[in-house]
């Protein structure tokens, strides 16, 4: 369905990906970036806010082959779009009003066929959009990678608060958790059997062995899968500048072979990226953001490689 020509960069107000232009015929792009710079519900470290535009001046200075797989992503069709209002007439929105804007933006793309792309702001984002792709694609799955189970019903008064962000994927879908290193007593009622691989259980093991369980409790071959990925994910050596950084994380290889063996094995349908928060100039964590998106977008959208270059 991307190949129709109702795509309209000027009335969307599009960032170019990489300061590269997006297309030029007209036509629907493969995958869109919705930036939603939320910080409402936060409890510690604050700055999330800030994360989408550091990712995106990282993006711009930031080498678009990838070596992995020797091509360029960015030639597949990729808009960023503007960022979602977060206030009316002057007054912040609400959590729930958030979580179902991101719900009928995410939705819309889906129906276009075009794959949504969420960049936070805090973890909360995500509870939109995964609700929008489940409504799209019947027995989604959903991986995360992060600190934190973030599994709790409500918090604060809200259950589209930051600590619950995958409360709705693990009562309603099949919910993968990677990298967990910090939970709450309670929150171990929403876990799903077999489906929790902690942090130490990654260090512990060969990376070849559980990122291979992990992939395949996610479901069969060919299984849509939505992948979030909290920043915090990573140990605060690699990325620290999020706002509830924990010990004992992964790497950069670990993350970026778990999220590559599962777009090889599953159909990818979505994703998100969140919980930036930078704090330094030419931020170093922004960097590995961006680096990561673009590692993403390369393992889901699958470019053909670029030929050689011919000796002379």
């Amino acid at each position: 369905m991307h190949n129709e020509p109702d795509f309209h960069p000027p009335t969307l107000g599009i960032r170019h990906y990489a300061g590269e232009p997006v297309l030029t015929d007209g036509r629907l792009p493969r995958a869109v970036i919705l930036p939603v710079p939320y910080d409402g519900t936060s409890t510690w470290g604050k700055g999330a806010d800030k994360g989408p535009d550091a990712m995106f001046e990282a993006l711009e200075n930031m080498e678009l082959f990838d070596i992995e797989s020797g091509s360029e992503v960015h030639g597949e069709g990729i808009a960023i779009l503007e960022a979602l209002p977060l206030e009316v007439d002057g007054v912040a929105k609400s959590p729930e009003q958030v979580c179902a804007d991101v719900r009928g933006e995410v939705g819309k793309w889906m129906g276009k066929g075009v794959m949504p792309i969420v960049v936070g702001g805090e973890h909360s984002v995500s509870i939109g959009a995964i609700q929008a792709c489940a409504a799209a694609e019947r027995g989604l799955a959903v991986l995360q990678l992060d600190a934190h189970s973030d599994l709790r019903s409500t918090f604060h008064g809200s259950a589209c608060n930051h600590a619950c962000a995958m409360h709705w994927a693990a009562t309603h879908a099949r919910l993968v958790q990677v990298g967990i290193r910090s939970t709450e007593a309670e929150e171990r009622h929403y876990e799903q059997e077999g489906n929790v691989f902690h942090g130490a259980h990654c260090h512990a093991a060969a990376d070849a062995d559980w990122i291979a369980a992990a992939v395949d409790r996610l479901g069969p071959a060919g299984t849509p899968l939505y992948i979030t990925v909290d920043l915090d994910v990573f140990d605060p050596a690699y990325l620290p500048e999020t706002g509830t950084p924990e010990p004992g994380g992964l790497n950069w290889y670990q993350v970026i072979g778990l999220i590559r063996t599962a777009a090889e094995r599953h159909r990818v349908v979505g994703f998100d990226i969140v919980e930036l928060a930078p704090r330094m100039e030419r931020s170093p964590s922004a960097f590995t953001a961006a680096k990561l998106l673009h590692k993403m977008l390369t393992y889901v959208l699958e470019p053909e490689p670029i030929a050689e270059p011919k000796s002379t």
